[in-house]
């Protein structure tokens, strides 16, 4: 019996974690567990770099086309068929670029285009703000009747209301004038859209807490609520601004009597008609006018990344 117990007590310490394969006497408890081989890291590693060189090739698949334009717009009218195409051009034409902006006038284009896009950007931005408020915290009557006919609108394409807002324009004389380009698009149901459903993440305890405090509902909107869903209000902003930039009907309509408030879209046009024979120079108009659409790109990136990290959080 006593050679039994022996030997179940000896058997079990040699499979415990001081086995011989450690290195230890049996006795010792067991330690922590050991990190994991160096392939998880190696395979980490790997999905990172294909991530980036994915979303390199990407990049390169969309500018190409807008490198093309810049190298094109450089070259001689001799070298516009050369074949294959130049990917840099061996004598860059730089006057060109110079002459769309003074000759060409694109210097005046790009100021209108900018007042344009700024004021429609603006009113945009403050009409759907105010309205989203309304929407999403204050009560009144066919509040779902009217917020269903606000986004009804969106299923209205553009062209169906040029007519009618061409008469309403004609009625208040605004014709032909910066006013004409802009009224009409001061308010936009898209941004109310977006901005009612960011309110709706903002709690609805911080405004009991504001009316607590003696802060009346303006000064919720503008002192809390805002700065809360700033990161979609910079979207909407950019959205705004890029539409207005390339609107190209309406002012098409707006200034055919007026060459003074033509916008850049316009512009282009009528550079090209001018100098038909100048492709680089249209060319470098083009150019020219997408530049600012970079700008704001560049400048507003991060609450353009922010906005949607808070969608992909949610």
């Amino acid at each position: 019996m006593s050679s039994e117990l022996t030997t179940v007590f000896v058997a079990v310490p040699l499979g415990g974690p001081g086995d011989a394969g450690d290195g230890g006497d049996g006795n010792e408890p067991a330690g922590p567990a050991r990190p994991r081989p160096a392939p998880r890291r190696s395979s980490r590693t790997l999905r990172r770099t294909l991530s980036y060189v994915v979303l390199t090739a990407g990049a390169v698949f969309v500018l190409f086309p807008l490198y093309m334009a810049v190298v094109t717009s450089l070259l001689t009218p001799a070298e516009y068929g050369h074949q294959p195409p130049l990917l840099w051009p061996p004598h860059p034409q730089w006057h060109v670029y110079v002459e769309a902006f003074t000759s060409g006038h694109m210097g005046h284009y790009l100021v209108n285009s900018l007042i344009q896009s700024s004021a429609i950007t603006i009113g945009t931005v403050v009409t759907s703000l105010l309205a989203a408020y309304a929407f999403a915290y204050l009560d009144f009557p066919f509040k779902r009747v009217l917020f269903v006919v606000v986004i009804a609108t969106l299923m209205v394409p553009f062209e169906v209301t040029v007519a009618a807002n061409f008469q309403t324009i004609s009625i208040v004389h605004a014709y032909g004038t910066t006013p004409g380009l802009i009224l009409p698009f001061l308010a936009g149901s898209l941004g109310i859209f977006l901005l009612r459903q960011a309110f709706f993440q903002v709690p609805r305890e911080l405004r009991d807490a504001a009316f607590v405090d003696g802060v009346g509902e303006l000064g919720f909107l503008w002192r809390i609520a805002t700065p809360l869903v700033r990161p979609m209000l910079a979207t909407l902003g950019v959205i705004t601004f890029l539409g207005a930039w390339n609107q190209y009907l309406w002012p098409l309509l707006m200034t055919a009597n007026n060459e003074r408030i033509r916008t850049v879209q316009i512009g282009i046009r009528t550079l090209y008609q001018n100098n038909i024979q100048s492709f680089g120079e249209y060319l470098a108009g083009t150019i020219i006018a997408v530049a600012p659409l970079l700008v704001v790109l560049i400048f507003f990136q991060r609450q353009l990344i922010a906005n949607l990290h808070a969608g992909a959080v949610k």
